[in-house]
């Protein structure tokens, strides 16, 4: 039989990518039988997939020579093409491999300065050790958080596990911290037990994180009949405890961040007279990223580092 080449555009979409594997063997092995047990095909059924490449490609592909059969002028290369297109195929079809300690990116986080400062320093010490290529960023809350997550311009946003979540968010409990009232040493209710009714006595400093000031809190308060006076907001934590430290003003925040900058400040630290006073922390993703492999790694990170720091504040 005498082969004409032909110069012709292949179309795709009638190509038969379960041909590449045979193909692959068949060019390598030059040997029909061998090649067909290596992909686990018959011989028969191989030798009519060799037909059928022979078809597609318009080359005999293997001819006889004296000692078996050789490859053709095209199928010496084709060859190095073929099994490129099917190591990056395999690519496509299996999941990456991952590894920390040469992983490269910027992985960035809406939290408050709560968060980062009880997180952050932790987090990125764990990520010089085990991922030095990775970066991490704390970014402010918006919004348009859940759009972010979607898009991929924000990775994790921290929320308490009471926060509605937007359609799509997944969400894992990292650990628990507690609500506590705070004030300067010198504070007139410094030396007594603060109680529910306390909040009405004295003014109060709160953080706002999107610019709503209602609170829980409040609607707990707006039950027992007491309403708060509210001197002083800011977005940051840090802010509303600079300024009960320098006014007789209180705050209601998180006991761990608390205790970590009381002495800074020389606060003195009251649980709040709640009957549920305890704030589960829950990191929360959109489900686009479930299965990236590096976000699932950084996921198991900030659990261990979140339960670690807020077990030893609480222990303190």
């Amino acid at each position: 039989m005498v082969y004409i080449p032909i110069m012709r555009e292949v179309n795709l979409n009638g190509v038969d990518l379960n041909l590449l594997p045979p193909l692959e063997a068949l060019l390598r092995l030059r040997h029909v039988t061998r090649a067909a047990s290596e992909v686990g095909l018959s011989q028969p059924a191989m030798s009519r997939a060799l037909a059928r490449l022979r078809a597609v490609l318009g080359d005999p592909l293997l001819v006889r020579g004296q000692s078996g059969l050789v490859l053709s002028p095209r199928a010496q290369g084709l060859l190095p093409a073929v099994v490129a297109a099917l190591s990056q195929l395999k690519g496509v079809f299996q999941e990456p491999g991952f590894d920390p300690s040469t992983a490269e990116r910027i992985i960035r986080i809406a939290a408050t300065d709560t968060h980062t400062i009880l997180f952050g320093p932790a987090i990125i010490a764990r990520l010089s050790r085990e991922a030095p290529s990775i970066a991490l960023q704390m970014v402010p809350y918006s919004p348009d958080i859940s759009t972010r997550m979607e898009d991929g311009s924000v990775d994790f946003a921290f929320a308490l596990a009471s926060s509605a979540l937007p359609s799509g968010a997944r969400s894992m409990p990292i650990a628990t911290d507690r609500l506590a009232v705070v004030m300067r040493r010198g504070h007139p209710a410094a030396k007594r037990r603060w109680t529910l009714a306390d909040y009405g006595r004295f003014k109060h400093a709160t953080v706002a994180i999107l610019g709503d000031r209602q609170s829980e809190m409040d609607t707990i308060l707006a039950e027992a009949g007491i309403t708060r006076t509210i001197a002083f907001t800011s977005p940051h934590f840090t802010a509303a405890l600079a300024t009960v430290a320098a006014t007789d003003m209180v705050t209601t925040i998180s006991e761990s961040f608390a205790r970590r900058l009381a002495p800074l400040f020389h606060l003195i630290i009251k649980p709040a007279p709640f009957p549920a006073a305890d704030l589960p922390l829950t990191l929360v993703w959109s489900h686009v990223r479930e299965h990236d492999p590096l976000l699932a790694w950084f996921r198991g990170i900030v659990k261990g580092v979140a339960h670690k720091t807020l077990h030893s504040t609480s222990a303190a």
